[in-house]
């Protein structure tokens, strides 16, 4: 998405990236999005439907590979969707105080348009992949579309680097209410001094978590740092004595993968989605309720064990450490023409 920086346009620039290393021909397309009124939705899947990627200027493109909603409504002959997740709004945040959408009759109608677009649009593809096993369950449970998951590295995953286990925990991630960034900081309440909390990350729900700091009388032990540029967030994955990464119900995340390769733990959630895909409790991290008390427990836990924190921090490292994206390219290219003559778009 232009004028926007998160996860999913990082993977996006990766893609591309590891294409062209592979030999491909590559153009990223993208289009503004707006998802306000919610009848906005169906006119961005409109602009993209009207997209025609067969040609240009005489030229075939062999292969489209899109990501996310609605980017699959784009017209090609061999379209590849790689998906790091739907509209959520429309699915399993429904209702939830993470989405817009509500039960209600004006809403419903949208959702089920969205829901109808997405069998239809995913079911012209001539592949169906997801970035988890999270995002792959969900496309089974509210689409009845099969798909096949595809991990891949972070892309800090080469310049990622261990270091000492220091007295702050580390919290990475847009300030958004999915996220979940209050329970980090509200569970730094049951850990004792000198341990702090660095918040990387910048987004919308940065004042109210300012003011939950406030409230908690934290100011001199939580830090929120805003967004960090990237060899300062590696020099503080390096520090960390571990990582705390809590969010509702996360497609996949990077930051799990990213504490790993610097051979930190992961404190996360019983509810946190794709990163219970990687985190397993008391071999490479620590599961618990989304509850501050019991996220502070753990953390306080690693705070008086250090030698515990580095552990299981190296368990991380030798549970991820095989994820590639050779898999990846040659699962979207499959059967594709991968000669730098040959475009993906």
């Amino acid at each position: 998405m232009p004028f926007v920086k998160g996860g999913a346009e990082a993977l996006v620039r990766e893609l591309v990236r590891q294409l062209e290393v592979h030999g491909c021909l590559v153009e990223r397309v993208s289009v503004p999005f707006k998802w306000y009124p919610k009848q906005e939705l169906m006119a961005h899947a409109a602009a993209w439907r009207l997209l025609d990627l067969s040609e240009s200027c005489g030229r075939p493109i062999d292969l489209v590979i899109p990501t996310k909603f609605p980017t699959y409504c784009v017209r090609h002959p061999r379209k590849v969707t790689w998906l790091m997740h739907q509209y959520r709004a429309a699915y399993d945040l429904c209702g939830t105080e993470y989405a817009d959408f509500d039960h209600r009759e004006e809403d419903t109608a949208v959702r089920e348009r969205i829901r109808d677009l997405d069998r239809e649009m995913l079911g012209e593809c001539a592949g169906v992949y997801t970035i988890s096993r999270t995002t792959s369950d969900r496309l089974t449970r509210f689409n009845g579309v099969p798909s096949t998951p595809l991990y891949h590295p972070s892309p800090l995953a080469p310049r990622l680097r261990a270091g000492e286990y220091g007295e702050y925990f580390l919290s990475v991630g847009r300030l958004e209410t999915v996220k979940r960034v209050e329970l980090a900081i509200s569970a730094m309440a049951y850990v004792p001094p000198p341990m702090r909390l660095l918040v990387a990350g910048e987004g919308t729900y940065r004042h109210g978590l300012e003011q939950r700091i406030e409230a908690l009388g934290l100011g001199d032990r939580v830090s929120l740092l805003g967004a960090v540029d990237e060899a300062t967030l590696i020099d503080l994955y390096a520090g960390a004595r571990g990582v705390v990464f809590a969010p509702f119900d996360e497609d996949y995340g990077y930051v799990t993968l990213e504490a790993f390769e610097a051979r930190k733990p992961v404190v996360t959630a019983s509810d946190s989605g794709g990163v219970l895909e990687f985190v397993q409790d008391d071999v490479n991290g620590l599961v618990c309720p989304p509850d501050a008390a019991a996220i502070g427990a753990c953390l306080a836990d690693l705070a008086a064990r250090p030698e515990r924190a580095a552990a299981l921090g190296e368990a991380g490292y030798d549970s991820t450490r095989a994820i590639s994206w050779d898999g990846v390219v040659a699962a979207l290219t499959a059967s594709s023409a991968r000669r730098e003559e040959s475009p993906v778009a």
